[in-house]
């Protein structure tokens, strides 16, 4: 279950709800006595949502000693099972932003990931890009670490159980299934909107989001059905 954060009504951007570098082992290497187990063993189920606005320093502070430069995380008891980016196409949500990554850390760090999170914001002077936003994510992720799972991400969900877990299976994963704005029902079946997951191979094969989506809307949907005829049916 996803919860969604309100737009400040002074913003006029409009809104649609589909709701340095390290060297990186082989899988097999760091699959050993040490790896974190396939279950983390402290999740909770059901969370509350901390949705209280605090300042970006504060959280930063919050999380200090924890992370690595630049918003990296590495499990300190157990060498983790799965390398997570976490992609955040960002413009005018400067409430949302301390909100989410209080709320977003907590989780993943429950989760025994090695994760990263960019938050890749555009410029003002043109019609919102998430596609783009999304695609620079990806190439600016790869080059500091071979992330294996990418989660797109949009800022104003969050979720509302620890045991949606932010890795990737074999098939490309939407999510945002059950998101409350939406009364916890899917608008339509074929959604891939809000938070989608994906292997780093899985996003290559499809050559990642389209770039001709200006506004909101429909990148989502042109990402699902590439994935259907790639992944799914060029598969079989």
């Amino acid at each position: 279950m996803v919860t969604t954060l309100k737009q400040d009504p002074l913003k006029n951007e409009p809104t649609q709800r589909d709701g340095s570098s390290t060297n990186d082992n082989n899988l097999s290497d760091r699959f050993t006595i040490d790896s974190c187990p396939p279950i983390p063993p402290n999740l909770d189920g059901p969370i509350t949502v901390d949705v209280a606005f605090e300042s970006l320093s504060a959280v930063e502070s919050r999380f200090a000693d924890k992370l690595q430069p630049g918003g990296q995380y590495v499990p300190p008891d157990c060498t983790a099972r799965n390398r997570v980016a976490i992609i955040v196409p960002y413009r005018d949500r400067e409430k949302h932003l301390p909100i989410f990554l209080k709320n977003i850390h907590a989780l993943l760090m429950k989760q025994q990931l090695e994760y990263g999170i960019y938050i890749v914001e555009q410029t003002a002077g043109s019609s919102f890009n998430r596609a783009a936003l999304m695609n620079i994510g990806f190439v600016e992720a790869m080059k500091q670490k071979n992330w294996e799972c990418m989660v797109f991400h949009d800022i104003d969900l969050l979720p509302m159980d620890d045991r949606n877990l932010y890795t990737c299976p074999d098939q490309p994963r939407h999510m945002s299934v059950a998101v409350d704005t939406f009364g916890f029902k899917l608008p339509y079946s074929t959604i891939f909107g809000g938070v989608s997951a994906m292997t780093e191979k899985q996003f290559r094969m499809v050559n990642g989001f389209s770039n001709a989506f200006w506004g909101w809307g429909g990148e989502d949907d042109d990402m699902s059905n590439r994935f259907v005829i790639v992944v799914v049916i060029c598969k079989k």
